[in-house]
């Protein structure tokens, strides 16, 4: 587990500028940090990434701001994951929305003033979602994205990849240092490859692992190597062949 005050002191340690006046200020580590949690939420794809949003259209208009507002911007949600409609009234049952380019929904469905059940969705621009048939009621939606539950900061000691993937961090961290102190290209090296086998062991974890559900899939076995029948028995040539 690594809190936000022991990062930036690692950070410090491990790069030799843990004297006053640092080298590496706050406000530089606290870039890397945000650079480094950007470049894990788009390496793994894992549950703790999943965010399940609620809002509901308005009736004749295709367009809707997606759930959370403002505060989901670029640098807080990769991708969105699925989007599903239900009734009004929040019963009956749930349909997926079909992923659609622009274009191709604009040639489906080409006046935005005629109604009907949407049937496929896209995003218009960051923010917002696009959807035809353009909706004929209020449909409830669900948005399945991908964003940061916490960003590590001077306000929030403690998140998700600080507690279960501290090396990780702290690997990222290393890397976009040695980048802008200049350091060695061999010590830039190490970290990039430490940073890239800890990664490899995350997703292996949490996109291996905690993705499969035993009862119904198994226990993950890994194949091991094993001498080759008769190989422990063979005996040498004589001289003279023997």
């Amino acid at each position: 587990m690594t809190t936000y005050t022991e990062l930036v002191t690692q950070v410090r340690e491990y790069t030799e500028t843990n004297t006053t006046p640092y080298v590496l200020t706050d406000t530089i580590i606290n870039n890397f940090i945000i650079m480094v949690e950007n470049k894990i939420l788009r390496d793994l794809d894992i549950p703790i990434f999943t965010s399940h949003q609620y809002s509901s259209f308005t009736a004749s208009s295709g367009f809707l701001t997606l759930p959370g507002g403002s505060t989901l911007t670029p640098t807080e949600f990769s991708v969105i994951n699925s989007v599903q409609i239900y009734s009004a009234a929040g019963t009956g049952d749930r349909t997926y929305l079909e992923r659609k380019d622009v274009s191709y929904m604009n040639e489906y469905w080409p006046d935005r003033a005629t109604t009907g059940t949407p049937k496929y969705y896209s995003q218009w621009d960051y923010n917002t979602i696009y959807v035809v048939p353009t909706p004929d009621a209020a449909y409830h939606v669900e948005v399945s994205l991908s964003k940061l539950p916490d960003r590590l900061s001077s306000t929030t000691a403690n998140t998700w990849i600080g507690d279960n993937a501290p090396a990780l961090i702290l690997y990222g961290c290393l890397v976009e240092a040695f980048k802008y102190l200049k350091g060695p290209a061999e010590m830039l090296q190490l970290y990039n490859q430490s940073y890239e086998t800890t990664l490899q062991e995350v997703a292996a974890q949490q996109m291996g692992r905690g993705k499969r559900d035993q009862y119904m899939a198994g226990v993950i076995r890994i194949p091991r190597p094993s001498i080759q029948p008769g190989l422990g028995s063979q005996k040498l040539p004589t001289q003279g062949g023997q």
